[in-house]
């Protein structure tokens, strides 16, 4: 006899059960939240971040009618293992949680430092992936991506100093609409008010940060494999991840889609949600 699955279907990215998964010896968090069934979107997050840095208004849109699934990556929030000194091996680690979860086809929602570990991914394992979202990052070798460790130390102390969360000064613009903003963006992260993550520990940070100076350094790769639809999307004044290199990335890939939000800054998607999140739910339509 067949049993009919009656579990309500979460729609809330606040509202979506942390959960875990071991395989190659680490056991690594997520959530996942809209309909099953289908392709997932799996969601590749930011320098720093854990499960609580996704945006809702991005999130849920999206979840409305696809899997979605975020994840700690190992040494990241309550994720076990340690977060390794080069991005390549972040994407090993990826594919790892990713056929643990039984999957072979998935589409890729990432956004900053989570777009170089994709980018990684993809041309690791181009049939892999169906559909690539790549926002506020930039390619392996780029020009000045090694400039992001500099920049995010600088935008730390600030923070300090004005007791601010440093996403406002990494994220965005110092003016009123980017202040304005800044604040929207960090109020939405808090609204899940149960089971929240652990911050980073300042030894993943490090090797992130490390990680990242070696992706900026290192010999770019040869993005012409990815020949899936992708998605490129940032602010025109990016200072973490220049605004140049979402250019020099839709060069790279061919047939891609580039969005580049006025007076805004590394957070332009977040800034522009109301405009971004239905973008991004046409491009991702099954």
């Amino acid at each position: 006899m067949s049993t009919v699955d009656t579990e309500p279907v979460i729609t809330s990215y606040a509202k979506a059960p942390t959960k875990t998964i071991t395989a190659g010896g680490t056991t690594y968090s997520y959530r996942e939240l809209g309909p099953k069934g289908g392709i997932p979107v799996i969601f590749f997050v930011h320098l720093a971040a854990t499960l609580d840095n996704w945006d809702p208004r991005i999130i849920d849109p999206i979840a409305q009618n696809r899997h979605v699934i975020t994840f700690d990556q190992p040494g990241v929030g309550t994720s076990t293992g340690t977060f390794p000194g080069e991005l390549d091996h972040a994407a090993d680690q990826a594919h790892t949680f990713i056929t643990a979860l039984g999957y072979s086809l998935i589409d890729i929602f990432s956004f900053s430092m989570g777009g170089m570990i994709a980018q990684d991914l993809v041309v690791k394992h181009p049939d892999l992936v169906r559909k690539l979202v790549l926002t506020g990052t930039g390619p392996r070798g780029g020009r000045d991506m090694e400039k992001v460790v500099g920049t995010t130390y600088y935008d730390l102390l600030r923070a300090t100093l004005t007791r601010s969360d440093p996403k406002e000064f990494l994220f965005f613009n110092r003016n009123t609409t980017g202040k304005r903003a800044g604040k929207a963006f960090i109020a939405r992260l808090k609204e899940r008010i149960v089971d929240r993550d652990t911050d980073i520990r300042l030894t993943a940070f490090r090797s992130q940060l490390k990680a990242i100076q070696r992706f900026g350094r290192s010999a770019p790769s040869d993005l012409s494999v990815i020949t899936q639809p992708t998605l490129i999307a940032n602010g025109d004044n990016d200072r973490m991840v220049p605004s140049v290199l979402s250019r020099d990335l839709h060069e790279r890939i061919a047939g891609s889609e580039l969005i580049i939000y006025p007076d805004s800054g590394h957070g332009g998607i977040f800034q522009f949600h109301e405009r971004f999140a239905p973008v991004a739910v046409r491009f991702l339509a099954p």
